[in-house]
């Protein structure tokens, strides 16, 4: 299985990766992950993402592509992956599309969790304040919010358009959303 898990900050994405990626046996791949991993060590990634997240930016396609094929082409994706976090943009769709065409497969679903932005926003405060995540103040969590929304929402429409997205409502206990991602998997695999 070779699939993206998307939805706007605070969906719940990390959280069903782990659970997901352990149920398929799959790795998960979020970029989110990477980039504060390149932070906490002070790498000159790091070092360049962590001025843009945060002020609640994305991180240059660049130099997120060039991490992203690098992992995809590791040993323990070559028999499938979960993508968490990428792609974000237009761009990046054709250069994943690229990426995994180079090892002569093609994605295999997209899976959107969603949510209402109050309740997203309650998640990421909660969240900065039991994890101490500097990049996670109300002003640039709602500032996430309205980049999602222009940025990476309308990628959600190319997918639906090549019949590979599956939108699951991201609200509820882990078991229960990863249960109904899991079903809804079904639907467009088979």
């Amino acid at each position: 299985m070779r699939m993206l898990l998307m939805g706007p900050p605070g969906a719940g994405k990390g959280t069903q990766a782990k659970v997901l990626a352990e149920r398929l046996n799959i790795p998960a791949v979020s970029t989110g992950d990477i980039f504060r991993a390149n932070v906490k060590d002070e790498t000159p990634l790091g070092l360049e993402a962590k001025r843009y997240m945060d002020a609640g930016d994305y991180v240059p396609d660049e130099v997120t592509n060039a991490m992203v094929r690098d992992r995809l082409s590791e040993a323990d994706a070559g028999e499938g992956f979960l993508l968490d976090g990428y792609p974000r943009t237009l761009a990046q769709v054709g250069t994943l599309d690229d990426i995994v065409a180079e090892h002569g497969h093609k994605l295999d679903a997209v899976v959107a969790l969603v949510a209402d932005i109050d309740v997203l926003v309650g998640r990421m405060l909660k969240r900065a304040q039991t994890d101490g995540r500097s990049d996670d103040s109300e002003e640039v969590v709602r500032h996430r919010q309205d980049v999602y929304t222009a940025e990476t929402k309308p990628l959600l429409q190319v997918y639906a358009q090549r019949g590979q997205l599956v939108e699951v409502d991201g609200v509820g206990e882990i078991d229960e959303v990863s249960e109904r991602v899991l079903a809804a998997l079904k639907t467009v695999t088979e």
